[in-house]
């Protein structure tokens, strides 16, 4: 069974690489994929990155290029491109609203949640208080 993090995981991690790429530069996926687990996002595997890496590319969202590799095989680095920072600001925005809607309807934040709508911290009608 899927844990719900493993799913939140999935679900923000494009997010999640766009911010990085914008915050620190171009990375190549090893770095990207020691930066994700560093941060608490160790659901995180090779075969969930690549591809999700492929697809940013594909769409414009981040551009690819070679290296040669110093004692090895050259890395393949993934930078923000414009369409990248583009969609970055755009889904941030839809973030934060998504998180603020979640965390109100989970009742985690103080003075919100589940005390809100009709009839909240009033006894329903025919109870006694």
């Amino acid at each position: 069974m899927t844990t719900p993090q493993a799913a939140w995981t999935r679900a923000v991690l494009t997010l999640c690489l766009l911010g990085v790429l914008d915050r620190e530069g171009p990375s190549y996926g090893y770095a990207l994929l020691g930066r994700l687990h560093a941060a608490g996002l160790d659901a995180v595997k090779p075969a969930t990155l690549y591809p999700a890496l492929t697809r940013l590319a594909e769409e414009g969202a981040v551009d690819v290029r070679w290296t040669a590799g110093e004692q090895g095989p050259g890395r393949k680095y993934y930078g923000l491109t414009d369409e990248g920072r583009r969609r970055l600001a755009e889904q941030r925005a839809a973030w934060t609203a998504f998180h603020g809607t979640v965390t109100r309807l989970a009742g985690e934040v103080e003075g919100e949640g589940a005390k809100e709508g009709p009839g909240a911290g009033t006894a329903a009608e025919g109870d006694e208080a």
